[in-house]
């Protein structure tokens, strides 16, 4: 209900109150006046309108804070989220870890290299393997056309023959894709 609503409510039932008003009752030949107990219990359209007031200024600090208590807690857990998302990808190269460890320490007493050549070959392996399950892959670079947005041209050499012209002659660092997004571009030189 509104201010205009309410006035136009005050306007039709003061005609009423005034007609009550006429009526003069007389008691021991004195005339007396009813007492209008709804008139002294009814707020006035200011009292309604300030209680209205209050009612949503309280709804309105109840949830202004609501809310900024939910943006703080995000903000929050955004943090801790961000702070832990490398956590599945340490934990599964810490076995890779404790083999380079003891590759290590069973290095110290070795005589023979190629126990040892063996031994690193199958951490390089592991490593590879488990990063390979967390969505790592190793570019296919060389006899692949030179493509900007994979390779990066470290030099030009005149291509070996024809149809090496443009191609990957050389890779001299691997590129990497993590879920099919480039992590490391591929370091390469290209025929001429």
């Amino acid at each position: 209900m509104n201010f205009d609503d309410m006035l136009k409510k005050k306007k039709k039932e003061e005609p009423e109150n005034t007609e009550g008003l006429n009526d003069i009752n007389t008691e021991n030949g004195q005339a007396v006046i009813p007492e209008s107990e709804e008139a002294e219990n009814v707020p006035s359209a200011a009292d309604v309108l300030k209680e209205e007031l209050a009612t949503a200024n309280d709804r309105y600090l109840r949830l202004y804070a609501e809310f900024d208590n939910f943006r703080r807690r995000t903000i929050k857990e955004r943090e801790e989220a961000r702070k832990m998302e490398g956590k599945d990808l340490m934990v599964a190269l810490l076995p890779v870890l404790d083999d380079f460890e003891r590759a290590l320490r069973s290095m110290e007493g070795a005589s023979d290299i190629a126990p040892v050549k063996e031994g690193v070959e199958l951490i390089q392996n592991k490593l590879k393997n488990t990063l390979t399950q967390k969505g790592l892959k190793p570019m296919d670079s060389i006899g692949n056309p030179f493509d900007a947005e994979l390779h990066e041209a470290i030099t030009n050499i005149p291509a070996p023959t024809e149809e090496w012209k443009g191609k990957v002659v050389d890779e001299m660092e691997k590129g990497y894709l993590l879920n099919d997004k480039v992590v490391r571009f591929a370091k390469v030189i290209v025929g001429a």
